[in-house]
């Protein structure tokens, strides 16, 4: 297996700094550590470089900001960094070995990278249960038991080293993967994400080239297989649990299941996908339905957050068979939003 050297000094070229604050700043541009960089680029560019140049660069555990959020009913903990210097040499970083990763992720990685989000993992889950039809009668559906919290540093830090041999690079690494001790990476910092998904990557490969999974799509942790044989997903899954605890320190939860999809067809990113047709997850249609009738009591009084989620839920409807709800819920109150549009979000533009 051929490593990746030379590659630390590629990270802190002005270049490549540049890239990463423009990268970094997308979206943000109204934050004050965003507007501080904006103001004197080429100094507290420098600055990073100095740091990263002379190892004085360092993250711990008290650099984080932590947010307790409500995710659909689950509390989850975000680990957020201060922008500057800690943001941009996230991004400084990925910049030069993203392209690495990609090279180990299988077809069937989803999550946190580019063009491979809900609607890839949709899109994948739709081919096999429409084109592979005598393969995919059953579907074995599961997640690991708080992922992001439990990856252990060092065997992280081992598959690393598989891959690179930059002893300045995996340094750098090996310092954010241990700011948040003693196990697991924060939810939230970009780099996170793709340390998860590179978490997982052999465990794919296993997946495919030795135990024989012919389909598969795993979004992060959540994980659907199909096959036509009910017997053998259940002794797929026994070693598919033996593995993620004896390689990865990893317990699947305890709600992992085994069903027939012809009848309640695959709940798995939103949608819930049968053979022919696809439907809006009964929670999330749920949700939508209430948030439709309070945009509707707001009449002509939209709000910008009525605004946002309006058009948000347009997203979601419109990759599933959705003509009624968006018949009854969601075309009535086409004109009050496209009136706020028009007196609001088009007038500043304009301003």
């Amino acid at each position: 297996m051929k490593r990746i050297g030379n590659v630390y000094s590629k990270i802190y070229s002005m270049e490549n700094l540049y890239k990463a604050h423009k990268k970094a700043r997308k979206d943000k541009g109204y934050y004050k550590e965003v507007k501080m960089v904006d103001e004197n680029p080429e100094l507290y560019l420098s600055v990073i470089q100095y740091m990263l140049k002379n190892h004085t660069y360092e993250i711990s555990l008290d650099d984080y900001t932590v947010q307790i959020i409500n995710d659909k009913g689950k509390e989850r903990e975000l680990w957020k960094l201060p922008y500057f210097p800690h943001r941009i040499i996230q991004w400084a970083i990925l910049l030069q070995i993203e392209d690495v990763f990609h090279k180990v992720f299988t077809d069937f990685t989803c999550a946190s990278l580019k063009g491979r989000g809900i609607h890839y993992a949709l899109k994948k889950t739709r081919d096999i249960v429409n084109n592979h039809t005598d393969e995919s009668t059953y579907c074995l559906k599961m997640d690991v038991h708080h992922f992001y919290q439990n990856i252990d540093h060092e065997i992280l830090k081992n598959m690393l080293r598989k891959k690179f041999k930059d002893k300045e690079l995996l340094w750098l690494l090996d310092m954010i993967i241990d700011s948040r001790k003693p196990v697991g990476v924060p939810i939230g910092s970009y780099l996170s994400q793709y340390l998860a998904n590179f978490y997982l990557s052999y465990f794919d490969h296993w997946l495919k080239e030795e135990l024989g999974v012919k389909h598969v799509v795993r979004y992060m942790d959540d994980i659907v297989i199909f096959d036509s044989s009910k017997e053998r997903l259940h002794e797929w899954f026994k070693k598919i649990e033996a593995y993620l605890r004896d390689n990865l320190k990893l317990e699947v939860k305890d709600n992992w299941q085994v069903f027939p999809i012809n009848v309640r067809g695959v709940d798995f990113v939103g949608y819930r996908t049968f053979v022919g047709y696809t439907l809006l997850r009964k929670r999330t249609c749920k949700r939508f339905k209430k948030k439709m009738l309070i945009i509707k009591k707001h009449g002509r009084h939209v709000t910008y957050s009525d605004y946002c989620a309006f058009n948000s839920y347009m997203g979601w409807l419109k990759w599933c068979d959705s003509r009624r709800l968006r018949d009854k819920y969601w075309v009535p109150l086409l004109p009050d939003v496209n009136n706020y549009y028009f007196t609001h979000i088009k007038r500043r533009d304009r301003r």
